[in-house]
């Protein structure tokens, strides 16, 4: 991957990251937090993955996210300076899950 990738996708989970917690209103009790981007070679797409605490919530997380991805857009390409900004994509992020799931495991292991 190439460096500029890199910055992009380090530049769009920040200010996404920053859109999204000033912009969204989520239900109380409930973390969202933005992982990751992860934008194409062509820059024509961005995928940007979410972790959501409890994780029983992601798919209303997921819909209030994709119902204000139009908003987002729109913030996003005002705060980025680049000729074409990505067209985001919101997925779950699951890697936190499993990871969390190995530590489960390993304190069992610990304990035993």
């Amino acid at each position: 991957m190439s460096e500029r990738i890199l910055r992009v996708n380090q530049l769009i989970k920040r200010e996404l990251s920053q859109i999204i917690l000033k912009e969204i209103d989520f239900p109380k009790n409930m973390l969202v937090t933005v992982t990751r981007a992860e934008t194409s070679v062509d820059l024509e797409e961005a995928k940007i993955y979410v972790s959501i605490i409890p994780e029983n919530q992601i798919g209303r997380v997921l819909h209030i996210l994709e119902t204000q991805v139009y908003n987002l857009q729109q913030k996003l390409n005002k705060r980025l300076q680049m000729r074409s900004t990505p067209r985001i994509r919101f997925l779950q992020e699951k890697e936190t899950g499993q990871a969390g799931r190995i530590e489960e495991l390993l304190e069992k292991i610990k304990k035993n």
